[in-house]
């Protein structure tokens, strides 16, 4: 009796899957160096007295420290100012764009999964503080996610054809990044010039600045990187299910978080404007989904028979 036939995994196979779970170690890691960080500047925010206490005749002794305090003050002002005041070139003009901490990055994702009407992303969750961290990691894991479950699921498909050679298809992770990136800046930046050229000098004061609006779009992105991964199942219908789910929930985010903008504009623009948001969303969607996850459709050959021969079977008869 012969043994079944086993699953031969490639080595580019793995090659795939070891890039998939080193990416998210080192995502880990690092954000549970950020925490520590963050846990060891907040251990002592500072004190504004110091007390010494001894047990000699001239009783306690107490040393009032506000004044170090209200020159802290200050030269924390001085500080911020020439901070506002640095150039690009610089470290600390990047640095405040990276200025969170893990709990507020949880947060975010998790109302970006999570929309609720009503709830403006930016003033409940980003409040004043946005960020390019979230955003940037975000695209990052999608374009590894969205590449090495594309190829993952090719092989599935395709494992029961014996014409199939496995060849790991790399040049996926570098089309998944240009399509990703250039959908998290591309779109908001033409959505921040868009509503700034309709709003003119009331953008200043009521509308949201450009950082708000990459981080906005940025954020929406996450709920497509568990949905990459379960496209895997070759399930045709399951796939368009989700996809519909992932865009109805993404997409909600950014309607209602644009919509208290472009609502002041006139009807026919306000709703202009949410059905391109809306319609650029499916489209990133739906192209990962059909240039990645291509279904496989295995064509049985067909063998010709042979015609009788009809000559012969004449003569047979004579």
């Amino acid at each position: 009796m012969s043994q079944p036939d086993r699953l031969q995994v490639p080595g580019g196979l793995l090659l795939w899957m070891n890039a998939w779970f080193s990416s998210v170690f080192f995502m880990s890691m690092f954000s549970a160096e950020l925490e520590e960080a963050a846990e060891l500047l907040s251990a002592d925010p500072g004190a504004s007295t110091l007390s010494l206490a001894s047990s000699g005749p001239a009783g306690s002794t107490r040393v009032d420290l506000e004044d170090e305090d209200d020159f802290g003050q200050e030269s924390s002002e001085l500080l911020g100012g020439e901070k506002q005041t640095s150039g690009f070139w610089t470290f600390e003009y990047y640095q405040s764009f990276f200025n969170v901490d893990t709990v507020q990055v949880l947060d975010r994702i998790k109302g970006s999964v999570m929309p609720l009407p009503g709830r403006n992303f930016i003033r409940h969750h980003i409040r004043n503080n946005p960020d390019l961290y979230g955003p940037f990691w975000i695209c990052a894991t999608l374009v590894f996610s969205v590449a090495i479950s594309g190829n993952l699921s090719t092989f599935l498909s395709e494992q029961g054809d014996p014409r199939y050679h496995y060849r790991p298809q790399f040049h996926k992770v570098s089309i998944a990044a240009v399509v990703v990136f250039l959908y998290a800046w591309l779109v908001p930046l033409a959505m921040w010039g868009f509503l700034t050229w309709r709003q003119g000098t009331e953008r200043q004061t009521g509308g949201y600045s450009f950082l708000e609006t990459v981080c906005v779009y940025g954020y929406s992105l996450f709920i497509y990187i568990p949905t990459s991964v379960l496209w895997i199942i070759p399930f045709e219908w399951l796939r368009w299910l989700l996809i519909v789910v992932a865009m109805v929930i993404s997409g909600s985010v950014l309607v209602i978080t644009f919509w208290p903008v472009v609502c002041d504009d006139t009807k026919a623009a306000a709703f202009t404007t949410v059905a391109i948001i809306m319609l650029l969303h499916a489209l990133l969607a739906i192209g990962c989904k059909l240039y990645f996850f291509q279904t496989a459709v295995h064509a049985v050959p067909v063998i010709p028979t042979a015609a009788p021969n009809r000559t012969t079977a004449t003569q047979q008869d004579h």
